[in-house]
């Protein structure tokens, strides 16, 4: 899959249609960009200067990413992996986490390991699941599914390979995993040949830009705190910020106000480090987008 197709608009970019469609299309808002559904069903409009899309199925969107078709789209990581594509990876957005992995009936295991006998894998990823049966050194026949690969044991499948987000269906479905080959998650990938074009290079870096301040304000959030010349220091010390925290004078010169972009995940030890150094008055909010 090497073919590259040319084509006058700076860059064509292929959406994920199904499972990841939602979330990627709410980053993209987010981004400000906006994709409208159109008459035409599968090309919604999108608010990119001279950019065209195409709703596709991710599997889809990966080998027309390989062919050249598409210069830019989001897929999983496991699809990519699973078809071998000659594509580059922009960014993970962390997006549809999910694992792939090798799950059977609990009945079937034996202290909790696959039986030495054969073994029926059904899976739709045949690549995948044929390298790891050669890994495992099983003695398997492989049978491809078209979906819905979790009610294939017991009776049509004694293992199955499939994606898992949280394992609940699985469970649901008296699977037990019994081995995890990759994690996964929503990427976004170009077309090789694309980023050696300068006016299409730029388009996708433009693009990044875009979803990665996303990505960024999602994982931090605006700390505002009051303090006292006295405990200033203290404050700032304390302040996990992206460079270093911003401070002003308030009004009267009565102390000072403390800004940092913080870590959402650290806010459970960062508001009682800023209390107990003297900081008062803390303010916690959201941001949109974070440019470094």
């Amino acid at each position: 899959m090497s073919t590259t197709v040319r084509r006058a608009v700076p860059f064509r970019l292929g959406l994920p249609k199904g499972r990841m469609e939602q979330a990627v299309l709410t980053l993209l808002a987010d981004a400000g960009i906006r994709v409208r559904p159109s008459a035409r069903g599968y090309r919604p409009e999108v608010s990119l200067p001279g950019g065209e899309a195409k709703l596709l199925k991710p599997q889809n969107i990966v080998e027309m990413l390989a062919l050249g078709s598409r210069d830019v789209g989001f897929a999983g990581a496991d699809w990519v992996a699973e078809l071998e594509a000659d594509v580059v990876e922009l960014l993970d957005t962390g997006l549809d986490p999910v694992q792939l992995v090798a799950a059977a009936p609990a009945a079937l295991l034996e202290g909790g390991r696959l039986p030495a006998r054969r073994l029926i894998i059904a899976s739709e990823y045949e690549r995948l699941a044929r390298r790891w049966i050669s890994a495992s050194g099983l003695c398997a026949e492989f049978v491809r599914s078209y979906g819905a690969t979790e009610v294939f044991p017991p009776e049509d499948a004694d293992v199955i390979v499939d994606n898992t987000a949280t394992g609940a269906t699985l469970e649901a479905n008296g699977l037990a995993i019994v081995d995890v080959l990759m994690p996964s998650s929503t990427r976004l990938y170009a077309h090789r040949a694309a980023l050696d074009e300068p006016v299409r290079r730029r388009y996708i870096e433009d693009l990044v830009l875009l979803i990665n301040s996303v990505l960024e304000a999602r994982r931090r959030v605006m700390l505002e705190v009051n303090a006292s010349a006295a405990c200033l220091d203290a404050v700032v010390a304390v302040l996990p910020s992206m460079r270093q925290a911003t401070v002003s004078r308030l009004f009267g010169e009565s102390g000072y106000a403390v800004k940092a972009a913080v870590p959402r995940e650290l806010l459970p030890q960062v508001i009682p480090a800023v209390k107990a150094a003297g900081g008062t008055d803390v303010v916690v909010s959201a941001l949109s987008q974070i440019v470094p």
